[in-house]
Protein backbone atom coordinates (compact mmCIF):
# COMPACT_ATOMS: atom_id res chain seq x y z
CA UNK A 1 0.00 0.00 0.00
CA UNK A 2 1.58 3.59 -0.93
CA UNK A 3 0.03 7.04 -0.52
CA UNK A 4 0.34 9.69 -3.42
CA UNK A 5 -0.59 13.38 -3.17
CA UNK A 6 -3.44 14.10 -5.37
CA UNK A 7 -3.55 16.05 -8.23
CA UNK A 8 -6.13 18.30 -9.47
CA UNK A 9 -7.12 15.67 -12.86
CA UNK A 10 -7.47 13.39 -9.39
CA UNK A 11 -10.41 15.57 -8.44
CA UNK A 12 -13.54 13.73 -9.83
CA UNK A 13 -11.72 10.34 -8.37
CA UNK A 14 -11.62 11.98 -5.10
CA UNK A 15 -15.20 13.10 -5.28
CA UNK A 16 -16.45 9.34 -6.36
CA UNK A 17 -14.64 8.13 -3.34
CA UNK A 18 -15.83 10.69 -0.72
CA UNK A 19 -19.46 10.15 -2.06
CA UNK A 20 -19.36 6.85 -2.05
CA UNK A 21 -18.33 6.94 1.63
CA UNK A 22 -20.61 9.24 2.24
CA UNK A 23 -22.84 6.40 0.88
CA UNK A 24 -21.51 3.93 3.27
CA UNK A 25 -22.07 5.72 6.11
CA UNK A 26 -25.86 6.58 5.53
CA UNK A 27 -26.67 2.75 4.76
CA UNK A 28 -24.86 2.17 8.07
CA UNK A 29 -27.52 4.70 9.90
CA UNK A 30 -24.62 6.82 10.95
CA UNK A 31 -25.50 10.92 9.90
CA UNK A 32 -21.77 11.81 9.41
CA UNK A 33 -20.93 13.09 5.93
CA UNK A 34 -25.01 13.43 5.44
CA UNK A 35 -25.02 17.51 4.74
CA UNK A 36 -22.53 20.05 2.61
CA UNK A 37 -19.23 18.03 3.93
CA UNK A 38 -16.94 17.32 2.59
CA UNK A 39 -18.11 18.72 -1.32
CA UNK A 40 -16.51 19.76 -3.99
CA UNK A 41 -15.08 23.21 -3.02
CA UNK A 42 -13.44 21.46 0.03
CA UNK A 43 -11.63 18.60 -2.03
CA UNK A 44 -10.72 21.53 -4.84
CA UNK A 45 -9.17 23.09 -1.74
CA UNK A 46 -7.47 19.82 -0.37
CA UNK A 47 -5.40 19.29 -3.65
CA UNK A 48 -4.38 22.94 -4.35
CA UNK A 49 -3.02 23.07 -0.89
CA UNK A 50 -1.41 20.02 -1.28
CA UNK A 51 -3.39 18.11 1.85
CA UNK A 52 -5.32 15.27 -0.30
CA UNK A 53 -4.20 12.04 -0.78
CA UNK A 54 -5.24 8.78 -2.73
CA UNK A 55 -4.36 5.75 -1.41
CA UNK A 56 -3.18 2.96 -3.71
CA UNK A 57 -3.57 -0.66 -3.33
CA UNK A 58 0.00 -2.79 -3.96
CA UNK A 59 -1.29 -3.38 -6.95
CA UNK A 60 -1.60 0.03 -7.71
CA UNK A 61 -5.71 0.15 -7.47
CA UNK A 62 -6.99 3.91 -6.05
CA UNK A 63 -8.86 2.52 -2.99
CA UNK A 64 -9.19 5.43 -0.85
CA UNK A 65 -8.85 9.08 -0.54
CA UNK A 66 -8.05 11.25 2.79
CA UNK A 67 -6.83 14.66 2.97
CA UNK A 68 -3.70 15.64 5.80
CA UNK A 69 -3.73 18.96 6.94
CA UNK A 70 -0.93 20.75 8.78
CA UNK A 71 -1.08 23.05 11.56
CA UNK A 72 -3.29 25.30 12.61
CA UNK A 73 -6.35 23.62 12.27
CA UNK A 74 -9.54 26.02 13.12
CA UNK A 75 -11.71 23.11 13.25
CA UNK A 76 -10.29 22.12 16.83
CA UNK A 77 -10.65 25.71 18.63
CA UNK A 78 -13.62 24.81 19.79
CA UNK A 79 -12.17 21.44 21.63
CA UNK A 80 -14.06 20.66 24.55
CA UNK A 81 -11.13 18.50 26.22
CA UNK A 82 -7.13 18.89 26.16
CA UNK A 83 -4.61 17.58 23.66
CA UNK A 84 -2.20 14.99 24.89
CA UNK A 85 1.04 17.93 23.78
CA UNK A 86 0.57 21.82 23.11
CA UNK A 87 2.47 21.98 19.97
CA UNK A 88 1.58 23.73 16.25
CA UNK A 89 3.57 20.84 15.33
CA UNK A 90 1.30 18.39 14.30
CA UNK A 91 -1.30 17.49 11.21
CA UNK A 92 -4.92 16.74 11.10
CA UNK A 93 -6.10 13.75 9.39
CA UNK A 94 -9.86 15.09 7.24
CA UNK A 95 -11.78 13.30 4.99
CA UNK A 96 -11.07 9.55 5.15
CA UNK A 97 -12.43 6.97 3.30
CA UNK A 98 -11.94 3.46 1.43
CA UNK A 99 -14.50 2.91 -1.51
CA UNK A 100 -16.95 0.04 -0.78
CA UNK A 101 -16.12 -1.76 -4.00
CA UNK A 102 -12.14 -2.26 -1.83
CA UNK A 103 -13.71 -2.51 1.52
CA UNK A 104 -13.10 -5.42 3.51
CA UNK A 105 -9.95 -6.64 2.60
CA UNK A 106 -7.87 -4.34 5.34
CA UNK A 107 -7.40 -0.82 3.25
CA UNK A 108 -8.06 1.18 5.79
CA UNK A 109 -5.64 -0.46 8.42
CA UNK A 110 -3.06 -0.50 5.70
CA UNK A 111 -3.70 3.43 4.94
CA UNK A 112 -3.80 4.22 8.99
CA UNK A 113 -0.09 1.86 8.96
CA UNK A 114 0.92 3.50 5.52
CA UNK A 115 -0.21 7.13 7.22
CA UNK A 116 1.90 6.90 10.55
CA UNK A 117 4.67 5.38 8.60
CA UNK A 118 4.60 8.15 6.20
CA UNK A 119 4.63 11.06 8.97
CA UNK A 120 7.47 9.21 10.82
CA UNK A 121 9.97 8.82 7.34
CA UNK A 122 8.93 12.45 5.93
CA UNK A 123 8.04 14.36 8.41
CA UNK A 124 10.02 14.22 11.54
CA UNK A 125 9.38 17.82 12.46
CA UNK A 126 5.44 16.26 13.29
CA UNK A 127 5.03 15.78 16.98
CA UNK A 128 0.96 15.15 16.78
CA UNK A 129 -1.47 13.97 14.79
CA UNK A 130 -5.17 14.45 15.34
CA UNK A 131 -8.37 13.12 13.72
CA UNK A 132 -12.25 13.15 14.54
CA UNK A 133 -14.99 11.37 13.92
CA UNK A 134 -18.55 11.20 14.34
CA UNK A 135 -20.07 9.98 17.49
CA UNK A 136 -21.66 7.42 15.89
CA UNK A 137 -19.46 6.24 13.68
CA UNK A 138 -18.00 3.11 15.84
CA UNK A 139 -15.86 1.64 13.02
CA UNK A 140 -13.84 4.28 12.90
CA UNK A 141 -13.45 5.03 15.98
CA UNK A 142 -12.34 1.36 16.57
CA UNK A 143 -9.90 1.86 13.90
CA UNK A 144 -8.50 5.55 15.19
CA UNK A 145 -7.74 3.53 18.45
CA UNK A 146 -6.38 0.72 16.95
CA UNK A 147 -3.38 2.74 15.65
CA UNK A 148 -2.37 4.04 19.26
CA UNK A 149 -4.82 7.20 19.02
CA UNK A 150 -6.06 8.71 22.16
CA UNK A 151 -9.63 10.15 22.46
CA UNK A 152 -8.55 13.64 23.82
CA UNK A 153 -11.92 15.51 23.69
CA UNK A 154 -15.36 16.02 21.39
CA UNK A 155 -16.47 18.74 19.11
CA UNK A 156 -19.68 20.09 19.58
CA UNK A 157 -21.86 21.58 16.37
CA UNK A 158 -18.27 22.14 14.10
CA UNK A 159 -19.50 20.44 10.95
CA UNK A 160 -23.42 20.65 11.26
CA UNK A 161 -25.75 22.20 14.14
CA UNK A 162 -25.70 19.75 17.02
CA UNK A 163 -23.44 17.16 15.64
CA UNK A 164 -20.75 15.40 18.16
CA UNK A 165 -17.53 14.58 16.89
CA UNK A 166 -15.04 12.78 19.22
CA UNK A 167 -11.57 14.05 18.69
CA UNK A 168 -8.62 11.63 18.83
CA UNK A 169 -4.64 12.19 19.57
CA UNK A 170 -1.79 10.06 18.86
CA UNK A 171 1.68 11.18 19.71
CA UNK A 172 4.79 10.25 18.27
CA UNK A 173 6.92 7.40 19.91
CA UNK A 174 10.08 9.46 20.57
CA UNK A 175 8.06 12.06 22.29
Amino acid sequence: MHLEQAQLNDLERVIEILKDGRNQLAERGIDQWQGDYPNRDHIKEDIENGYAYLVHSDDHETVGAFAMVPAPDQTYDALDGQWKIETDQYVVIHRVAIHSEHAGHGYASGLFVALIDYIKEQRPEILSIRIDTHEDNAPMQHLIEKYGFHRVGTLHGVYRPNEISYVYENIRENQ
